[in-house]
Formats: structure tokens, C-alpha cells, sequence
């Protein structure tokens, strides 16, 4: 009897044990669905704007947590300029962090670069989950990594102490960690390359094959949401004359004082390129003309109160500029080719009207149509 009991109890157990690993299976059969879903999709994505959004968001729902961050080194990349030209708001996402360089990613992992899964210390964790109100109990802080250079880190935290624990099997972790890493060097490289194709290399602002491919995408955002769209023309006043006194090496200084100053006078949204020489031309969206005379007349202002030295000389410099306004109209949708060719004539025309007053001014076209072009000149 003692033995049919003492069996009986055997089996108990082994069915329970039996029980445990078949829910364990089942555990990791989900969840490996669930990192095979969030890959590939993560594999769909075609830029790092899209990229950090889907981590942070659905990333955080993907895994059933309650708190997350993404850390990223700003050393591999102008990251906010990158995020900035696809209209990310790099300031209202609190999840995202920007490190100016890698010293709080060497000082968490070390020499050896292992993930920190355990409980939340603050001396080691705070920084890394700055933003959140609550702070988590257990964490898992992962290192990016790509060709031995850190990219950021990846930030996982639980209200629960047994969510994160160094004792956890990290296969999954580090597997999916490697596919955001290779992930994200690729948009990294993506951007660099799509940035210097279309950025001007000696002012650093966008050149007009980058102008080009903007304005059709504004002109037909304008035409979906029914704002108006501004655009400067603007020229530097006499500016052969200023390669002619100083240098050409003089003359490019000029414009790259002249390029960044207008550029502080803008909005993160608004788009500035160098349209040829010493031209440039710049977007604005949902002005009306008032206001795009406004800060027209700003920019004006703060060229001709630059103070330029070259060489023991100072140099002045004044800018001509011209301004016409698009406002789509209310049922029908225009060429966006043609409303594009009108609008840059029709703030060139005004930008020569500019010039022929007597420069150092500001002339504007007003609204234009998308059915007329402004041919004459003044």
C-alpha cells in the first residue's frame, strides 16, 4: 500500500512537472511570435523617424511594459537634424534620449558589454529612465552595438521585482537587441547618405535638388489641409563685388555666415536650401502674407546687421528678397508642377523687383493662383 502511494505521489509530481513544461512551451512559443511579429516589421520600416516611434510605442505595448526608453549617441550622427528635416519632435518625445557622447553607455557596461537585467538601482538606472514618473522595480538596460561602436541602448523596466532578474534567460533579448542594432545603423547610414546627397557642402543647408523634391510634398500637404505655403527668394547684395575685393575663399565665408543666420530665423519645420550662387530660396507653411512679410523683413534685419571679418577686413552685407504666398483653393486640386514652377517665379519676379528699388529691401507678389503664372517682371 506504501508503495502504491509513494508511486502515486511520483506520478502527481510528474505530472505537475509535465504540466510546468508544457506551459513553459507554450510561454515561449508566444513570445517568439511575438519577437518574430515586432522584427518584421521593424525590418519594414524605411526611416529612423518611423524606427524610433515604432520601438517606443508599439514596442512598449509588443512586451507588455511599463516603462521604456530609447538612448541614442548623437556622436554617430546629427540624429536631431536628421529627425528634425521628417518632422519628428524630438523635444516633446520624453522616451527618447540623446547622449551627447558615450560616457554614461562605457560607465554602465563596462569592458565587458553585457546587458544590466536586474533590480532598479537609481546610481545606475536613473539616467536612463529620466522621464518616467514612476520608476520601474526591475529593468533590462541593453546596449546597441554595431561594429564595436556603442549606438545607444534600449530600456525596458516592470513595476513588477520578478519581471527582470539576472537569473532570466536572455536569449530572446539579445536576439531581437542585435536586429534594432543592425536595424538601426542601416537607417544611421540610410540618413547620412540622403543627407549628403541632398545638403549643400559648403553651407550645410539643403541644395535644390532637395528643394525640388520638398516643395511637390509641401504643395500637396498644402493642398490636403488647406494651408497656405510662403516662399522667400533672397539673394546676397552685390556679391561678385564681395568675391572680387576679398577672395572667393572670403566670398564663401560670407555665404556660410549668411546661410546659418537665415536659418536661425526660421522654424525647425520650414525648409532653406541654396538655390544657386548666392541665392537660396525657403519654405514656410501656414503663414499668411503678414506674417511672411514679418519674417522676411527679420531676416533682412539680421544680415545687414551682421559683422563679418576676413582677413583684418570687415565686410557688409545686405540681402535682396522677394516673397509670394500659394493658397490652395477650397474644392479643386491643382498641378503641383505647375503650381511649383509659379511659385518660385513668382517670388523670383519679386525678388527682382527687390534689386531694381535698390536692394537691401523686401518686395512680395502676394497670393498667387495655380492657373497664373507671374511672367512679368518689374
Amino acid at each position: 500500500m506504501a508503495l502504491e502511494d509513494d508511486l502515486n505521489t511520483d506520478l502527481r509530481v510528474l505530472e505537475s512537472h509535465l504540466d510546468s513544461m508544457l506551459d513553459s512551451v507554450r510561454h515561449n512559443s508566444t513570445t517568439l511570435k511575438r519577437f518574430q511579429a515586432f522584427e518584421r516589421r521593424l525590418l519594414d520600416l524605411n526611416s529612423l523617424s518611423e524606427m524610433i516611434g515604432y520601438v517606443l510605442h508599439d514596442g512598449k505595448a509588443f512586451f507588455d511594459l511599463d516603462v521604456i526608453s530609447f538612448c541614442l549617441v548623437e556622436q554617430e550622427g546629427p540624429l536631431t537634424d536628421y529627425l528634425a528635416e521628417d518632422g519628428f519632435d524630438v523635444n516633446g518625445i520624453k522616451e527618447l534620449i540623446l547622449l551627447k557622447d558615450k560616457h554614461l553607455l562605457k560607465s554602465t557596461f563596462g569592458f565587458v558589454v553585457k546587458p544590466y537585467i536586474g533590480a532598479y538601482k537609481h546610481a545606475r538606472c536613473a539616467d536612463f529612465f529620466s522621464h518616467a514618473d514612476k520608476k520601474p522595480v526591475s529593468v533590462a538596460i541593453i546596449p546597441l552595438i554595431r561594429r564595436g561602436k556603442f549606438l545607444g541602448s534600449l530600456n525596458f523596466g516592470s513595476f513588477h521585482s520578478n519581471r527582470f532578474a539576472n537569473t532570466m534567460a536572455t536569449d530572446f533579448i539579445e536576439h531581437m537587441v542585435s536586429v534594432v542594432s543592425t536595424c538601426l545603423e542601416n537607417n544611421l547610414n540610410f540618413e547620412m547618405m540622403r543627407r549628403t546627397s541632398f545638403i549643400d557642402t559648403l553651407t550645410g543647408v539643403n541644395n535644390r535638388r532637395f528643394l525640388e523634391q520638398r516643395l511637390a510634398e509641401e504643395i500637396d500637404r498644402n493642398q490636403r489641409n488647406g494651408e497656405a505655403l510662403g516662399c522667400l527668394f533672397l539673394d546676397i547684395d552685390f556679391f561678385k563685388v564681395i568675391n572680387d575685393t576679398y577672395g572667393h575663399q572670403a566670398g564663401d565665408h560670407v555665404l556660410v555666415i549668411v546661410a546659418a543666420t537665415i536659418k536661425k530665423c526660421l522654424r525647425n519645420n520650414d525648409v532653406l536650401a541654396r538655390y544657386g550662387g548666392e541665392e537660396f530660396v525657403a519654405l514656410l507653411s501656414g503663414l499668411d502674407e503678414t506674417m511672411l512679410q514679418t519674417i522676411a523683413e527679420r531676416i533682412r534685419a539680421s544680415v545687414q546687421a551682421l559683422d563679418i571679418e576676413w582677413d583684418g577686413q570687415r565686410i557688409q552685407v545686405t540681402l535682396s528678397i522677394g516673397t509670394a504666398t500659394y493658397a490652395p483653393p477650397a474644392a479643386v486640386a491643382c498641378a503641383t508642377s505647375e503650381i511649383a514652377a509659379n511659385l518660385i517665379e513668382a517670388a523670383d519676379s519679386a525678388l527682382y523687383r527687390a534689386k531694381h528699388k535698390g536692394r537691401n529691401r523686401v518686395e512680395s507678389n502676394g497670393l498667387i493662383k495655380a492657373d497664373s503664372a507671374q511672367k512679368q517682371r518689374a
